[in-house]
């Protein structure tokens, strides 16, 4: 009988290797088939559920936020694709520092300084040196492969030109591919005129928006300006997406796609705009002003067309800064007009020509003469008691009778005119009683009430204040005033939002007639407070004002002034309303500054033929004979030749002038005689257009301030 054969070592070590190997297969079999069982069976429901509610999350998609443009459709606000453009310096392609080609990172480190040059932090001779990019880069390579960064950044917020021009440069053509340049895509709110309308446009940052407990997502909004205030208009509506199961994994479905924000055109004009910032500035500068504020608006429509604020930094410069046109401030004396109207439209005087008693009434005085004065003469002059004493024919008997007739024509009505922080004005309704129910004296309301009437105890917004001159300007028709012509959507469609009135009329067209009349005065009359506005080429009227700030603890800080003016032009036919307003040290006048700023943009407005005048400064030159002054050189013969006229006339320069003794300003326009006049201390009557021809006191002569001299003007 045959032996069984008898297993080698060997053999037994392999099938014992090769039951522990079957084993273990039959092992995982029987965990995947448990796994399975416990998925599909004892555990299908939760499964289930998981699944549903990972198809079920909705992703939310991100609008693409409006545009804001100018009234031409020139863009001030927009949405522009950067990136950030960044070098992964762990790249198996830059080589250690052993074996870098230090030549090639020189190169790279020459075109970046060619091209995107680092600005230095200090202000040291060798910080040129230190923050270019040869340092930078080699201090950055010159690491062991582990301890460099992966994002070395060369460009923040760069377009995409910039990033081929990058990778084109020769340190990343030498690897022959695997360039270790990156690019992350940003979406920045891009503003193209910098800084010109700043406060009006607005700015936008990120706000982090709760969706659930657990999730979150940053948006893009507004937090001031128009972008603040349209905010729900220019973002749009956000877009949702939810996962869907492909072949290859998952996916997502937009089914509802995101709808971009409207793009706002506006009513801002960038010619106007432009001009109204750079008068404002110069006014400022020139009287070192603490701030201005300044408002161009169409008068037919409405439409702003220009609104700048200038504050004065601790530097000394200025900036665009708080919007002061709809902040609330007591006006001083551009308020006369409106009580002026009213007092008409209630027939508490009937003509222009009615006179009243301007003698001391409510602890106040006029001291101009005459006492009695017409209404031209009350605007003209600005009487403080000639003015309350109109009023007083009304409401002597119900002082918070005056605070319902400004309410009756929306005075207080919020104007939503698109300007974020607008508020309304503040008129203290003058009852018998306090808000605790004690008694106030018919004595004290009749003080406040007459302190109303000429604009003190008040608070009103330089844009409401110009809506009441832009509506005597238009016949009485109180149009609301606006930053937004209309809106575009992302199909193009443009919707013109229609002319709104807040009230059809706040007086009639003859009332209006009136007033207007009553305030040309102020710049055209000869004792007008504003007659450095006047110029022949554009007929300006207006109203000053002066008051003196609340300052927190101190009161009424009298070492300080806001110089106001207000009005429109041209006279015959009023294109654009105006109003300025300025915040300097005394010694000053509305006059000669918020007055200068009106009448400078007026100017400008003309000789760009933007006044429905046909007409500019170049066009009259060809037909006229050119008037040559601030120069007392014998060039006449020259300049003539260079202009091409045939003929022309030298006038005078201004020139030093001793103090008491008579200027001589025969050959100067009339803004430069009075100015000079006025500095003197004299009281100047003018009369005749054009320039002056001759003075009433003979140049040398020896003059006391107050004195009275009249100025013949003549073409």
């Amino acid at each position: 009988m045959k032996k069984p054969h008898k297993l080698s070592s060997n053999q037994a070590r392999t099938l014992l290797r090769f039951a522990i190997i079957v084993a273990a297969l039959l092992l995982l079999s029987l965990l995947i088939i448990l796994k399975m069982l416990d998925t599909t069976i004892f555990r299908a429901d939760e499964w289930r559920a998981d699944a549903e509610k990972a198809l079920s999350d909705t992703t939310i998609i991100k609008p693409e936020r409006g545009s804001i443009l100018a009234h031409d459709g020139s863009i001030l606000a927009c949405n522009l694709e950067v990136y950030d453009i960044s070098i992964d310096l762990q790249h198996p392609k830059i080589k250690p520092a052993n074996k870098i080609n230090w030549a090639s990172v020189d190169s790279l480190a020459d075109s970046l300084d060619y091209y995107y040059p680092r600005r230095p932090q200090f202000t040291h001779p060798d910080s040129v040196a230190k923050y270019s990019w040869k340092p930078a880069l080699r201090e950055a390579i010159n690491k062991s492969p582990k301890e460099r960064t992966r994002v070395f950044r060369l460009r923040r917020k760069a377009p995409l030109e910039d990033y081929e021009r990058i990778r084109n440069f020769p340190f990343f053509k030498d690897m022959n591919g695997g360039i270790p340049l990156y690019r992350e895509a940003k979406n920045v709110r891009l503003y193209p005129y910098g800084k010109m309308a700043k406060r009006s446009i607005g700015r936008v940052n990120e706000v982090v928006v709760k969706l659930s407990p657990t999730d979150s997502v940053g948006e893009i909004h507004g937090y001031s300006g128009l972008e603040k205030y349209l905010d729900s208009l220019l973002y749009g509506k956000p877009g949702k997406a939810t996962k869907i199961p492909l072949t290859g994994g998952f996916t997502d479905w937009v089914h509802t796609p995101a709808q971009r924000g409207y793009d706002i055109r506006t009513t801002i004009d960038i010619d106007i705009q432009d001009i109204a910032e750079e008068e404002l500035m110069k006014v400022c500068q020139e009287c070192n002003a603490e701030w201005g504020t300044v408002i161009v608006m169409e008068v037919a429509t409405g439409e702003i067309r220009a609104i700048s604020n200038l504050e004065r930094s601790k530097k000394g410069t200025y900036i665009e800064a708080l919007n002061r046109a709809v902040l609330p401030y007591e006006p001083g004396s551009v308020m006369k007009p409106l009580s002026l109207m009213i007092a008409f439209e209630d027939g508490l005087v009937r003509s222009v020509h009615d006179r009243v008693d301007c003698s001391p009434f409510q602890r106040t005085s006029d001291p101009h003469a005459p006492s009695v004065k017409d209404m031209k003469q009350v605007i003209e002059m600005s009487s403080n008691t000639g003015i309350a004493r109109v009023i007083f024919r009304g409401y002597r008997e119900d002082p918070s009778k005056f605070h319902d007739r400004l309410a009756s024509i929306g005075f207080f009505d919020q104007m939503n005119s698109g300007i974020a922080g607008e508020q309304i004005p503040q008129i203290r309704k003058l009852l018998p009683q306090d808000s605790k129910g004690r008694n106030i004296t018919m004595t004290a309301r009749h003080l406040d009430l007459a302190r109303q009437a000429y604009g003190y105890n008040t608070a009103i917004p330089p844009l409401y204040m110009l809506s009441i001159y832009n509506a005597l300007a238009n016949d009485g028709k109180y149009v609301r005033p606006h930053l937004v012509h209309s809106l575009i959507d992302e199909n193009g469609n443009d919707s013109v939002i229609p002319i709104d009135y807040i009230r059809e009329s706040i007086c009639s067209p003859e009332t209006a007639r009136k007033v207007r009349e009553c305030i040309r005065e102020v710049v055209w009359g000869k004792h007008g407070t504003a007659r450095l506005v006047q110029d022949d080429r554009v007929e300006i009227a207006g109203k000053t004002g002066t008051a003196f700030p609340v300052e927190p603890g101190i009161g009424y800080n009298k070492a300080k002034r806001r110089y106001a003016f207000a009005g429109f032009f041209p006279y015959d036919k009023p294109r654009y309303s105006c109003m300025a307003l300025v915040l300097a040290s005394g010694g000053t006048s509305a006059n000669r500054t918020s007055g200068q700023v009106v009448k400078n943009i007026a100017l400008k407005l003309y000789s760009r033929g933007m006044l429905n005048n046909t007409s500019n400064f170049t066009d009259e030159r060809d037909n006229t004979m050119p008037t040559l002054y601030a120069s007392d050189k014998h060039n006449v013969g020259k300049v003539k030749n260079d202009l091409g006229a045939q003929s022309a006339k030298q006038m005078k320069a201004n020139g030093k002038h001793s103090t008491g003794v008579m200027p001589d300003v025969r050959g100067y326009d009339v803004a430069s005689a009075i100015n000079i006049l006025e500095r003197a201390g004299l009281s100047v009557v003018v009369k005749g257009k054009g320039y002056v021809q001759s003075q009433s006191v003979a140049p040398g002569a020896s003059v006391k301030k107050g004195q009275k001299i009249t100025l013949t003007l003549n073409t």
